[in-house]
């Protein structure tokens, strides 16, 4: 691909579609001024789809599906009867000299990637690629690593909010944590380190920290003001989730829900909840094929709270009622047991935070509007996250993951419970530290 050429587009996407965005929500310059400059400025020298490398066309789907949902959300919210043919949204886009339509030009995008990436924008190409490597590093070394597509470290954006910056931010922080925890618990749920052994419980305690550190990021972010890098409760609920409307009917648009690690985590702890291989499996046409791959391999093997009761020879009844001297005869007697329940407790709060922070952003804002007479946004609903999750399964899915089989060991005082882990050290802490992608 042409470097000139390539570096124009790659900065049209970063500085001038979030002001032409900016201009279009604030009624300055029409929707089609956004049409038409994508098209004269980048769409018509677009090569033929077929021509990109794969890495090349992660880059494409990234800066495609920000200008679509774009196009898109400016189409339906001139005239919300639009919504119910979405697939109109992208008249005036057509790609190339031969003015191949966008949605068929971002299909075979999508093809030429190799990675399963539906026909529209999702978190892999809006969070995963767009935002820079993210390396989770433990003592000075990297542990693992959340790769980017672009040689630069910037994030492409909507509108340039330093708000959307932070979001996007947080999401990928989020799933380099999460992708730590799952996989030095991978060789425990794959058999190959046997749960019993001290191996296990070592790492069932490094799980736990990646978890606690998740946990601290996101009750971060919520701490921040607006004017200090936070986002915006108006900003995220007007602005920023606008932007996932329907490129096709019933389509699924972008979405958290859709972070395959923490689906992962869900399957390999184990979740008490009827029906959520279904709920799952609604993600199934947002997510890449590796991504649904990782996921049905541990849907088809027990998960770990499973194996732990039937490997220590534990009965979930008899947990639930034990006593206090009943749990430390349990631990003596099988100490990685405080390295499971510690697991099991910081994925819980991991659950509690998530919940917290859809109750700032979206669910009680939405409720204060709901009762002053405000009401909902004809667009994108404000009522329930673009996945179609709304408040009581998320209450659920909480509840769900603070029930586990090893809650009554809450009763155990802190320092009972920390005497087997291993020694802590400042350098130890999991951090996440941002670097520019590969070339």
């Amino acid at each position: 691909m042409d470097p000139v050429w390539w570096e124009r587009w790659n900065q049209w996407t970063l500085t001038e579609l979030p002001l032409l965005n900016q201009a279009v929500m604030r009624r300055r310059r029409p929707a089609r001024d956004l049409v038409a400059q994508a098209r004269a400025a980048v769409l018509a020298d677009l090569p033929d789809a077929g021509e990109y490398t794969p890495r090349e066309a992660r880059r494409v789907l990234v800066m495609l599906g920000l200008l679509g949902a774009s196009a898109a959300r400016h189409h339906q919210e001139a005239d919300v009867a639009r919504k119910a043919k979405p697939q109109e949204s992208f008249g005036g886009l057509e790609v190339g000299a031969r003015g191949v339509p966008f949605l068929s030009y971002f299909a075979a995008v999508a093809e030429a990637s190799g990675t399963g990436h539906p026909g529209r924008d999702c978190y892999a190409s809006i969070v995963r690629w767009n935002v820079p490597t993210a390396e989770v590093r433990v003592g000075g070394e990297t542990v693992t690593a959340v790769p980017g597509v672009f040689a630069d470290d910037r994030i492409r954006t909507y509108t340039g909010d330093p708000g959307e910056l932070a979001f996007l931010e947080l999401l990928k922080t989020s799933e380099a944590l999460e992708l730590a925890a799952n996989d030095v618990l991978e060789p425990v749920a794959d058999g190959s380190c046997d749960i019993r052994s001290e191996e296990a419980a070592e790492r069932a305690w490094a799980a736990t920290r990646f978890l606690t550190a998740l946990a601290t990021a996101n009750q971060g972010f919520a701490a921040l003001a607006p004017d200090h890098g936070g986002l915006g409760t108006e900003h995220f609920m007007d602005v920023f989730r606008q932007f996932a409307v329907h490129w096709q009917p019933d389509d699924i648009p972008p979405s958290g829900a859709q972070d395959v690690q923490f689906l992962r985590r869900d399957l390999l702890l184990g979740i008490d909840f009827p029906g959520y291989h279904h709920h799952m499996r609604r993600n199934y046409p947002a997510l890449l094929d590796e991504e649904r791959t990782w996921l049905d391999r541990q849907a088809a093997r027990p998960d770990l709270a499973a194996s732990l009761l039937q490997a220590f020879d534990l009965s979930p009844p008899e947990l639930a009622t034990a006593t206090r001297d009943q749990l430390r005869d349990l631990v003596r007697e099988h100490p990685g047991l405080t390295a499971w329940y510690s697991l099991l407790a910081a994925n819980a709060k991991v659950g509690g935070v998530h919940l917290m922070l859809m109750e700032k952003y979206l669910f009680k804002p939405q409720r204060a509007r709901d009762e002053s007479g405000v009401g909902d946004s004809p667009l994108v609903s404000n009522r329930r996250g673009t996945s179609g999750m709304e408040e009581p399964l998320l209450v659920r899915l909480t509840r769900a993951r603070r029930d586990h089989p090893l809650r009554m060991f809450v009763m155990l005082p802190a320092d009972e419970l920390s005497r087997s882990a291993p020694a802590g050290h400042p350098d130890g802490v999991p951090t996440v530290r941002y670097r520019a992608g590969e070339s």
